[in-house]
């Protein structure tokens, strides 16, 4: 059996995190190492625990959740972080995406749909509801990218689109038959190219110009 997904806490509500650890602890392959009140206490233990799933809210006093966000990535850029939130103005979502979460919910989720996005942020997927994505592409829609699209190789299209499907690094290698290196040596260049942030930026960008199956 694999080992557990390992989960990262940090909300300034301790009723929200006990009913979190309450839920996450039912299930057989998620494991709950930590919990944190604010932003720099989640930097703090991200560190030393190493989780493999970070959730996250966005609003809490001190160092907020998009500022916690940009130093968990300058501290780990391998962290990945789903944002889970009762805040959904464009305000405050856009930002958090920016910062680096790899998915965003709702504190209302269905606590069976909350653990299978932490599954699927964990595989190395982005996971965005719906009007989430439409706020990212709405302010993507005159952004960095925009015309590039002929910039880009066969394969880097071809990676931009797997990305686009929700693959991770290693499933668009074994799509590919590719080196799981040489497939980030695409991303890479691809971000590059478009002049994006992530792959949550790349996934929406090749939504938008047609390039996710």
């Amino acid at each position: 059996m694999a080992d557990p997904i390992k989960v990262l806490l940090v909300d300034d509500h301790q009723v929200v995190r006990r009913g979190l650890r309450t839920f996450l602890e039912v299930q057989d392959d998620i494991e709950v190492v930590g919990e944190a009140a604010d932003g720099a206490q989640g930097v703090a233990l991200a560190g030393e625990l190493q989780p493999d799933v970070i959730l996250m809210d966005v609003k809490m006093p001190g160092m907020d959740g998009v500022e916690a966000l940009r130093r968990l990535r300058e501290q780990d850029p391998r962290a990945r972080v789903l944002v889970v939130t009762s805040f959904t103005e464009q305000r405050t979502v856009i930002p958090a995406l920016r910062a680096g979460a790899a998915g965003y919910v709702y504190k209302d989720i269905d606590p069976d749909a909350l653990a299978g996005a932490i599954r699927s942020v964990h595989a190395g997927h982005v996971l965005l509801q719906p009007e989430v994505a439409g706020a990212l592409l709405s302010q993507e829609e005159s952004g960095s990218g925009a015309g590039r699209a002929g910039s880009l190789t066969e394969r880097e299209r071809e990676v931009l689109g797997l990305i686009a499907d929700g693959r991770a690094n290693r499933e668009i290698a074994r799509a590919l038959v590719l080196s799981e290196k040489t497939v980030k040596t695409h991303v890479s260049n691809i971000l590059m190219k478009l002049d994006l942030a992530d792959r949550t930026q790349a996934a929406l960008w090749a939504v938008r110009h047609g390039l996710s199956g």
